[in-house]
């Protein structure tokens, strides 16, 4: 059995959520936040089967894509009087799959 973490924009879960459970996958959702941009992130705990570990690697693929975003303002270390939008990468997954030594359904 393995734990899939996967940590990805909040943007994004409501539609990986979807998806897994359509084809059958349980999650559970933590809120969590960003260290770049401090922007809202959610990490999703999936417990597989060995053999269904790639279908889930699949789904989030397809769902979780990375994208450019227009942010209105970044602070920079360089004040200046003209705040001018930055774009910057977004969407996309970190995902950790570990192996899970016992679970217990109560």
């Amino acid at each position: 059995m393995k734990l899939i973490i996967i940590v990805i924009e909040d943007d994004d879960t409501p539609a990986l959520i979807r998806k897994l459970t359509e084809q059958g996958y349980r999650s559970t959702k933590l809120a969590s936040t960003g260290g770049f941009l401090l922007q809202g992130n959610t990490t999703l705990l999936v417990g597989v089967e060995d053999e269904h570990v790639d279908p889930v690697l699949d789904i989030i693929r397809q769902t979780c894509v990375r994208r450019k975003k227009l942010l209105p303002h970044v602070a920079s270390e360089i004040p200046t009087a003209i705040n001018l939008p930055v774009e910057v990468e977004v969407g996309g997954a970190i995902v950790f799959v570990v192996d899970v030594q016992q679970f217990h359904e109560m």
